[in-house]
């Protein structure tokens, strides 16, 4: 179990040449004209074509793509970690490291609902989320940025505890719904005091998913306005499709799609979106560990299940899983883009697949093989053991 203390991104330079084709992860603009990023310490410094970047200076590393892809590092919006790489929902180890073999770089928490006897009163809740926000800030799991510390929402909190957990560091709620809050009007008010105090929150919608969850329905996530609307395909059980089409069209708010619900809803959402000209507020999730296991490939099959079913086009289902979720989760990863973190994926249509390229691949339903992971200008993993083989993969060729 690869937990290691957050040691700040890579020092020096490195130039990744030869792409073959760069996904930016903005919807605007999802394929970028280049087939080199320069990295300098961690962060992308220019994007552009090799040569041109490669007369800047002497390179502390250069990798040559040969030719194969490179997209944002994923990011799962919907997540319930517990401590480092354990996940007691299935009890299975590794399984945040699983999933950079899947092309994830960052993991953002929905409430660390799993921990055997969570606490449920405010005091013993506060305490969980402060230090599950320092123990995923301090250590990471194989490199990956998992965002945790994420309270759920119980009867008799005041305005002062969001106050006194976002002086401590937390960002997050874990899902409305969860815990003793589930009416609307309960909710509207905490939802308010967190956003006041610049704490994100995420509803439950759905479904119960866990005993003590229950039925959030389109009228309690309207009324409640949480800034994400999570897992609205369901967690596992969806709203009917007429009421999630609903939500779409009369909330502003972030629509989440998740691996763990429903894949018919799923769809049908992001075509509402599509349809509404909003696809920039859609985001994907696993909403993982769960009942149905750790799926290490969830983020990518979403990609997959959207393009090849749901008739996005492939470039724009990667923006979704990338630049989407950190403009709305205000991360500083998610995007091919100078000052950006250096979190990039190589990746490129799997063998015999019969895609002629990654995006055909894509569209037609498989899932790419994945060459490398880069984490803040750090290689993490080369060839993924959990995806196919990818036809071209990276290669490390020093100075």
């Amino acid at each position: 179990m690869a937990v290691e203390q957050a040691a700040g991104p890579a020092k020096g330079r490195t130039l990744v040449r030869n792409i073959g084709l760069l996904l930016s992860g903005d919807l605007a603009t999802p394929i970028l004209d280049a087939d080199a990023v320069l990295v300098e310490d961690g962060r992308i410094a220019a994007i552009g074509r090799g040569a041109e970047l490669a007369a800047r200076g002497p390179m502390d590393l250069v990798i040559d793509a040969h030719g194969c892809a490179v997209c944002p590092g994923l990011v799962d919006s919907h997540v319930h970690p517990v401590f480092g790489d354990w996940t007691p929902r299935q009890n299975q180890l590794g399984w945040v490291e699983s999933n950079l073999h899947g092309g994830v770089t960052t993991m953002i928490s929905a409430g660390e609902v799993h921990l055997p006897g969570r606490p449920k009163d405010i005091v013993g809740l506060k305490a969980l989320a402060i230090t599950a926000q320092r123990a995923f800030f301090n250590a990471r799991p194989a490199g990956v940025k998992v965002l945790a510390g994420a309270p759920v929402l119980e009867k008799g909190m005041v305005e002062s505890d969001f106050a006194e957990l976002a002086a401590a560091g937390v960002t997050l709620l874990g899902e409305v719904g969860l815990g003793s809050v589930k009416a609307g009007y309960e909710a509207r008010e905490m939802v308010a005091w967190a956003r006041k105090h610049g704490i994100q929150s995420t509803i439950h919608t759905g479904g119960p998913s866990i005993p003590g969850s229950g039925l959030i329905d389109k009228d309690t996530v309207l009324e409640a306005d949480a800034d994400i609307i999570g897992h609205i395909n369901g967690g596992h059980t969806s709203l009917p499709e007429g009421h999630v089409c609903e939500l779409c069209e009369r909330s502003s708010r972030a629509i989440e799609l998740v691996h763990n619900g429903n894949e018919r809803v799923a769809i049908a959402a992001a075509q509402a979106a599509r349809d509404l000209g909003q696809m920039h507020r859609v985001i994907l999730g696993t909403d993982s560990p769960a009942g149905s296991g750790v799926q290490p490939l969830g983020i990518i099959r979403m990609i997959s299940l959207l393009a090849s079913l749901g008739g996005i086009k492939p470039e724009l289902a990667f923006a979704m899983a990338t630049g989407n979720t950190a403009r709305i989760r205000n991360l500083d990863a998610g995007l091919i883009e100078p000052g950006r973190a250096a979190d990039l994926v190589f990746l490129d249509r799997a063998q015999h697949s019969a895609g002629r390229d990654l995006l055909d691949s894509i569209a037609l339903g498989d899932i790419p093989g994945i060459g490398g992971v880069m984490i803040d200008g750090a290689m993490r993993c080369g060839r993924s053991r959990n995806t196919p083989p990818a036809e071209r993969v990276p290669e490390l060729l020093g100075h």
